[in-house]
């Protein structure tokens, strides 16, 4: 089932649209966070390694469903509020999402009496160089801290949608709401804390992963139910929709994904969490719509 817009009206200043304009080098992903692309690196290699040995297919530049390559961003704009755009296009769709996002987190914060930023959305093909590296299309969606900007690889979206089952357009939503949840650790300052334990006690790093991963699970949670309680530029959500990110969630749980990938489930390997943690905190923050429910470090 759709996501059901309350304004439909497109933003898309805060776009940065890199694709058809890859770049060469190698792959290194150095404190990149994501949903869906760096559970699969991170089987074969500790979170913030080198993942360039895993040859996964991916997209590599093709065109996916549902956008368009080559606009200037007039032309995007223009495209992504005709009628009909949001359930058409893909990358319509998500910077729809962000937009909603900007305005629910920018709300929360300064009810909070906290500073906000809103990060930036890239869209790329092939490959793309950021301040975590040179990321590949294998990558999937990620975060990168430094740039604070969130990446979408739209071809290796929609495989990862068909090849571990995590359907629906708000589905897709989960997968946008995760990613700016980790643009809130930043901001707050968890996300380098995080990064620093590591650092201090190694043994822990996937402990500490796995519990920044949850956190930003449960962000996208408490995200959907503020935005189904906004006035205006909100969501109206429905059972199915909340049923769409739930397997969203699950479908990317570690345990999951080394299954299908290894065809074995070995939790010491664990960096995101499993299905059962995934689906649990997402719905820890939708049912409390508050961030202080995301302790996910105790």
């Amino acid at each position: 089932m759709g996501i059901e817009f309350d304004d439909q009206r497109v933003d898309v200043s805060g776009v940065d649209d890199r694709r058809g304009r890859g770049v060469g080098g190698g792959v290194a992903i150095g404190g990149g966070a994501g949903v869906v692309g760096l559970i699969i690196f991170v089987i074969v290699t500790l979170l913030g390694g080198d993942p360039g040995q895993l040859q996964l297919p991916a997209g590599q530049g093709d065109q996916a469903p549902g956008q368009v390559q080559g606009e200037t961003a007039e032309e995007l704009q223009a495209r992504c509020n005709t009628a009909g755009a949001i359930e058409k296009y893909t990358d319509c769709r998500l910077i729809k999402v962000v937009n909603v996002a900007d305005d629910v987190w920018a709300d929360e914060f300064k009810r909070r009496g906290l500073s906000f930023e809103t990060p930036r959305l890239a869209f790329f093909t092939g490959q793309t160089t950021t301040g975590c590296g040179a990321a590949s299309a294998q990558v999937g969606p990620f975060y990168c801290p430094p740039d604070q900007e969130i990446f979408f690889e739209l071809g290796f979206l929609e495989q990862l949608q068909q090849q571990f089952g995590a359907q629906g357009t708000f589905a897709q939503g989960y997968i946008a709401a995760h990613e700016y949840g980790h643009h809130l650790q930043t901001i707050l300052g968890t996300e380098p804390k995080v990064r620093a334990a590591q650092q201090r006690d190694p043994s822990n790093a996937n402990a500490y992963s796995i519990a920044l991963e949850l956190q930003a699970d449960c962000y996208a949670g408490v995200w959907a139910n503020l935005a189904d309680k906004r006035a205006e530029n909100g969501i109206n959500l429905s059972e199915d929709n909340i049923a769409e990110a739930v397997n969203a969630a699950q479908a990317v749980g570690d345990d999951r994904i080394q299954q299908k990938v290894q065809g074995r489930v070995d939790p010491e390997g664990w960096t995101h969490g499993s299905a059962e943690q995934r689906r649990t905190w997402f719905l820890t923050g939708y049912r409390s719509g508050d961030i202080d429910s995301c302790n996910t470090f105790q």
